[in-house]
């Protein structure tokens, strides 16, 4: 699987080839990233990218030629295989864990990471397939939200994390996930002396499964009520959840 990445700066890329976790994609060739700095499809001696928007207004806005410069020469080296060009923007739909698994069982995508007031409509218009963002706020930059998805796919490819991991995360069946405790049992705290809930101690397997499906259930419903709305709706919801959630409300 390859990303390439059109940046103005590719140098923020680095540490996530090298650190952590998600260094095992890349490390093992599962996750290969070409990084396309935009200022060498500049076709000036300042190699600029950017340009006072029509109209006025405050900013620059990216220039379209350069980005269409920089695609083509992605295309030509993928050797013209399909990939969707993906463009982060604070107007685009939120990413979600649907998006990412369905990029970590793809061939790939180019990710633009504007800068500045944002792009040339022409090129969004023209090029773009996919707008994302991370949610209702502004960054200075793609780079970020595009290092987001790369980690979220990392995660899920072969030999990153173990398959069991990541499939007991946070919106794998759309429900967010419950608490986790480890050493020690008993922790003295500001609050006193917080115990591990004794079911996690007892061995027993199908009642710890259970438990911590009702854990899950309960802080969905508390702060993602929508997400069980969703998880029922597509049918992910058994009897035993609906006689759990309604018990929460008595």
């Amino acid at each position: 699987m390859r990303f390439d990445v059109i940046t103005l700066f590719p140098e923020l890329f680095g540490p996530h080839q090298r650190v952590g976790i998600t260094r095992r994609a890349y490390d093992s060739g599962a996750l290969e990233l070409k990084l396309w700095p935009l200022r060498e499809h500049a076709d000036d001696a300042y190699r600029r990218v950017d340009d006072r928007p029509f109209g006025g207004g405050p900013g620059m806005v990216m220039l379209a030629e350069p980005l269409q410069r920089a695609l083509a020469a992605v295309r030509r080296e993928r050797g013209g295989a399909p990939v969707p060009l993906v463009h982060f923007s604070p107007s685009g739909e939120p990413l979600t864990q649907a998006h990412v698994e369905r990029f970590a069982s793809g061939p790939g995508a180019v990710l633009l990471c504007a800068r500045y007031e944002g792009v040339d409509q022409r090129f969004i218009d023209a090029e773009v397939d996919l707008e994302l963002s991370l949610g209702d706020y502004v960054l200075s930059g793609g780079e970020l939200p595009a290092l987001v998805l790369l980690d979220a796919v990392a995660r899920l490819l072969p030999g990153v994390l173990s398959e069991a991991s990541h499939q007991h995360e946070s919106f794998s069946d759309d429900l967010l996930e419950g608490p986790h405790y480890s050493r020690p049992e008993v922790l003295a705290t500001a609050a006193g002396a917080q115990a591990v809930p004794p079911v996690l101690l007892s061995g027993h397997h199908a009642e710890i499964a259970r438990w911590r499906r009702e854990q899950a259930l309960r802080v969905t419903a508390a702060r993602r009520p929508e997400l069980i709305a969703r998880a029922r709706a597509r049918g992910r919801l058994s009897a035993q959840d609906e006689a759990f959630l309604r018990s929460l409300q008595l």
